[in-house]
């Protein structure tokens, strides 16, 4: 996926752009996270995490941007078999206009064009907001499944 050509006006926000990040957002990503994102037991975010990622799959990272600041972000993940939807953002002052369903709509065209037949997506059970928007987008919890984890020694 490239830029979207042109700028979109989305509830009161005349120059929403859909894009994939650069190394140069990085920064600015993480200071959206800190404010935006829901980091409960996640493992901290980093520069070089973020830069890995990008290296790995350069339009991986979706932003949504007005203005030149960064307004919303999906990592939209593929490694050849699943398709895994992660980091689901939005600036809280603009959260209600739709933001959210631009990027998903962004990310599950990418996904697809990459042969995905099912999208997953990482959401805390507490984070009531983000469970909202999952389940407004058609998402259903699957009950059968369990995530685990172990942290990197």
């Amino acid at each position: 996926m490239t830029t979207t050509p042109g700028h979109r006006h989305i509830s009161g926000i005349s120059d929403l752009r859909i894009r994939v990040a650069h190394r140069g957002d990085i920064p600015e990503i993480l200071d959206f996270w800190a404010e935006a994102g829901e980091n409960r037991d996640r493992p901290p975010d980093g520069a070089a995490l973020v830069e890995a990622l990008l290296s790995r799959d350069p339009e991986a990272l979706i932003v949504a941007d007005s203005g030149g600041r960064i307004v919303g972000t999906v990592i939209a993940g593929w490694d050849g078999w699943r398709a895994h939807l992660y980091r689901l953002a939005v600036a809280p002052g603009l959260r209600g206009r739709g933001i959210a369903r631009l990027l998903m709509e962004h990310a599950e065209e990418r996904l697809r064009a990459l042969g995905a037949i099912r999208f997953d997506a990482m959401v805390l059970t507490s984070n009531a907001t983000g469970t909202a928007v999952w389940e407004a987008m058609g998402y259903r919890l699957q009950d059968d499944w369990a995530r685990w984890v172990k942290p990197v020694p």
